[in-house]
């Protein structure tokens, strides 16, 4: 059993999650009697947190609303998690909400605990994005580990699985000097040197785990190219079939180019008007991302799947308002 202190916060945790918990449940997941439970609850109350409570066979607690927000106390794939977002809105966005989200960024990595703070500050240090992908699921824990091993220059093992989830002899377990984390859109990799081949490699961190660190230390190589993002890139293109497309669109470039990010090349044509190239893997992908231009116009170029696609959309968002 935890002590007092620890488990008082760990109460505060579950309780911040905003749903109602019944005393039996509640008591249980803390490992201690409903006793206990009862008087933790009021340890939290003389804090000043508003604990709800319902009596009877049904009865349990909520944290209620407070005239001001109590401190956060947030497990690890939480602090992870906030960390993540607050970093791909600063990043994918401009102004006033990338500025808020650096803010608190800033902060919440302030408050973290010392282990988790430095867990967190590594992830940020060795991450590099590229926008657009799909999104598997991956492991908090995994990213974590990864990521302070990359920051702190630690050869790591691994296990990992090739596509469709086999892996086969020596594929199953790598030995990788870790150089950045990069993002494709929400899609996670691991550029590493891998040991074993003796060469760049790769690797998609839904794929990988059970990560361990080595505790030996490597004298960081030089990526080819000197790109850790564009290295990723090119290696995910070798054996896909990108679309292309080319617009000219009827604004100007200094209104356009904020709503672009990364994604696309922008080129001003003239006070009125600029063009934009783009390469995607799917033809939504790119009808997205000319969605958020919020301004009409020009098919200059594109694949016939990218104009069947396109209206296709519009008929169905025609459709959609009439």
């Amino acid at each position: 059993m935890a002590n007092t202190s620890s488990r008082t916060l760990r109460l505060l945790s579950l309780l911040q999650t905003h749903r109602f918990w019944p005393g039996g449940e509640l008591a249980g997941r803390l490992e201690v009697s409903e006793r206990t439970l009862r008087r933790d609850i009021e340890r939290l109350r003389e804090l000043g947190y508003p604990v709800d409570s319902v009596r009877g066979v049904e009865g349990g607690y909520q944290l209620g609303a407070g005239a001001s927000m109590p401190p956060l106390t947030v497990e690890e794939d939480e602090a992870i998690a906030m960390v993540v977002a607050l970093n791909g809105a600063a990043q994918l966005t401009s102004g006033t909400l990338s500025e808020a989200s650096v803010s608190a960024l800033s902060k919440v990595v302030q408050v973290l605990p010392p282990r988790l703070r430095r867990r967190a500050e590594a992830l940020r240090a060795v991450t590099d994005d590229s926008p657009f992908s799909q999104a598997p699921t991956v492991r908090a824990d995994v990213l974590a580990v990864v990521a302070q091993a990359t920051r702190d220059t630690e050869r790591i093992r691994f296990t990992y699985r090739a596509r469709g989830g086999q892996a086969a002899g020596a594929d199953l377990r790598r030995h990788v000097e870790p150089h950045r984390l990069v993002t494709v859109g929400r899609r996670w990799y691991l550029l590493g040197y891998d040991l074993y081949r003796q060469d760049w490699r790769s690797f998609r961190m839904d794929r990988l785990s059970e990560p361990e660190g080595t505790r030996a230390r490597f004298r960081p190589r030089e990526v080819p190219g000197g790109d850790a993002a564009a290295y990723v890139r090119k290696g995910l293109s070798r054996n896909e079939v990108r679309t292309t497309v080319r617009v000219l669109v009827h604004a100007p470039a200094s209104e356009v180019g904020p709503r672009t990010g990364p994604w696309a090349t922008l080129t001003p044509v003239d006070e009125r008007s600029c063009r934009i190239e783009m390469e995607a893997l799917e033809p939504r992908w790119a009808l997205f991302g000319l969605g958020v231009v919020g301004a009409p116009f020009t098919i200059e170029e594109a694949t016939p799947e990218v104009r069947a696609e396109l209206a296709d959309w519009s008929a169905r968002f025609a459709a959609a308002v009439g």
